[in-house]
């Protein structure tokens, strides 16, 4: 009939399909010259999500954090999204680079 060898292999194809298909947790984050609504957002630690980003404004607005390696420039009325990879406990600053004096966007990561 099969031998072991392939029933692990189908076992193990079959969890990969089903973590790789598993959907991932949005969060909608709306810009609107430079103010972040909501201001901040918490995650849970070590897992990878979605933000999806709507420029509201009237001009261009960035979605950046260098350490993180995330940057996404928005035309006004513009919507996109970037993936985060799983992170480590702690804060994350975002900035809209063509709005340096405002206050930003966090990320607090909880474990």
């Amino acid at each position: 009939m099969f031998s072991i060898k392939y029933v692990i292999l189908f076992i193990t194809l079959f969890i990969a399909t089903a973590i790789q298909a598993a959907p991932l947790i949005s969060y909608d984050v709306s810009i609107k010259d430079g103010v972040f609504t909501p201001s901040s957002i918490e995650v849970p630690a070590k897992q990878r999500f979605k933000i999806v980003v709507k420029n509201e404004g009237s001009g261009p607005a960035e979605f950046e954090n260098l350490s993180l390696r995330v940057e996404k420039v928005l035309a006004a009325g513009i919507s996109s999204f970037v993936v985060i990879h799983p992170l480590k406990p702690g804060k994350y600053h975002f900035i809209d680079e063509f709005h340096m004096d405002m206050a930003g966007f966090d990320i607090i990561v909880k474990e």
